[in-house]
Order: structure tokens, then C-alpha cells, then sequence
């Protein structure tokens, strides 16, 4: 269940300062509004067969999508669900409510030509706060676990490399939290929740909570933004 964020807000910016909440946006046409899809389905006839690809989960999908669609070498970034197996198809109710094993995560494409899987996992650890188990910031469950899941040998010896470097530094007070999953399949969530950052700026949850976490990322990461980000 995700909670309201920050007393200091007023109640209008308050009762929207959860990501469990909906609202009106313009959405994918080709993808049903309140279904949810397999990623290979989702991305038939995107053209993205020569990328790579990550899939990483740290919180709201929300925040982390809005994190990794700024960086360059990043084709595209879908909201979605991983971690629950692949019998159940999954839904945003289910899984906000902490129903499924799913956890909220992101399916990267990207260019190896611009950026690498190690830096992605860089950027990664930035973008949220890896100490933190079972939940960021207001949103509390497994659902909002912090997460890699690995779609290799090499992206699991990179993930556990990292994890292990940022164990021995003086970086975080507590050890990472992170999981390292197998892959499994990946949901992409209802069409709704695609680009909501981009589509809407002004709702409470994207200023208190997703926000800061994007500009975190822009200021730590000047040299990897994409051209349209550099002046932000």
C-alpha cells in the first residue's frame, strides 16, 4: 500500500502524492488502456530487435522510467511488472496492493554503442535508494523491492561486482538491498502508467517523490544526459 508523502503539502497536492492513484492522460492507442501485455507483444513492431536490454526495479515505475528515459544511449523504457513468475498475468490493483510476488520495474532498451550495462547499473543505484528493503520513500511492500533481475551470466557477475564495491565503500551507512533475480518475463503495465512523468508534471507524486529523484540523476550524471536534458 502506498502512502500519502510529506505533511508539509497541502491537502489538494497531498491526495495526490501516492503512486496507487490513476489519472487522465493521453495513453499508447495500441495498446488496450487498462490491460497489460507481454513486453515481446508490447514491442512487435517497435523495431528494437538489434538493442540490449536491462530490467531493473526500484520503487514506482513512475520515477525510475522518468530516470532512465533522460540518459543517452536509452532507446526506450517500459513501465511494467517482474519477479512474479510466468503463470500469472498481473494487474496494477493486484500488485500496488501487494497481492502478487511482482515488484514495479522498468524493461531498458538500449544503444551498447552509447552507454554499457555497467553504467546503466551506475545510474541505477542513483536513481533510488538501494538500502532501502521493501520499499522507497512512502511506498511500502515487495512490490516496490529494490531489484535487478539479470538476464545473463554477465549482467549477474556485473550486478554482484557493484553491489559488493558499494558494500565495501563509505558511499551508504547500511549494506545495499538490492536483489539479484533471474529473469523471468516482463508485463508491460496498463497504458496509462507509459511516459506519466513526461505527461504529468504537475501531480502531487511526480513533484514530492519522483522529481527529486530525476533531478538527483541530472546533477550526478551531467556527461550522460541526452542533448535535450543537458540545459535542465
Amino acid at each position: 500500500m502506498k502512502h500519502l508523502v510529506l505533511l508539509i503539502f497541502t491537502f489538494g497536492l497531498c491526495i495526490q502524492s501516492t503512486c496507487s492513484q490513476k489519472t487522465t492522460t493521453d495513453v499508447d492507442s495500441s495498446q488496450p488502456k487498462d490491460d497489460v501485455i507481454k513486453v515481446d507483444e508490447y514491442t512487435a513492431s517497435k523495431s528494437l530487435e538489434n538493442y540490449k536490454t536491462a530490467v531493473f526495479a526500484g520503487g514506482c515505475f513512475w520515477c525510475t522510467e522518468a530516470v532512465f528515459h533522460r540518459i543517452d544511449g536509452v532507446v526506450d523504457v517500459i513501465s511494467g511488472y517482474a519477479g512474479g513468475g510466468t503463470i500469472n498475468k498481473p494487474n496494477y490493483k493486484g500488485v500496488s496492493a501487494g497481492n502478487t510476488p511482482f515488484a514495479e520495474a522498468i524493461y531498458i532498451y538500449y544503444d551498447p554503442a552509447i552507454i554499457d550495462y555497467k553504467t546503466l547499473l551506475e545510474v541505477f543505484w542513483v536513481g533510488h535508494h538501494p538500502t532501502q528493503l521493501n520499499r522507497q520513500g512512502p511506498d511500502y511492500g515487495t512490490q516496490y523491492r529494490s531489484a535487478v533481475f539479470y538476464q545473463n551470466e554477465a549482467q549477474k557477475e556485473e550486478v554482484e561486482r557493484q553491489i559488493n564495491e558499494l558494500n565495501k565503500g563509505n558511499e551508504y551507512k547500511e549494506k545495499i538491498a538490492t536483489t539479484l533475480e533471474p529473469y523471468d518475463l516482463f508485463w508491460v503495465a496498463e497504458a496509462y502508467h507509459q511516459d506519466f512523468y513526461e505527461l504529468n508534471p504537475n501531480y502531487g507524486y511526480v513533484q514530492s517523490v519522483s522529481k527529486p529523484k530525476v533531478i538527483k540523476v541530472i546533477n550526478t550524471f551531467p556527461k550522460l544526459l541526452k542533448k535535450q536534458y543537458k540545459s535542465m
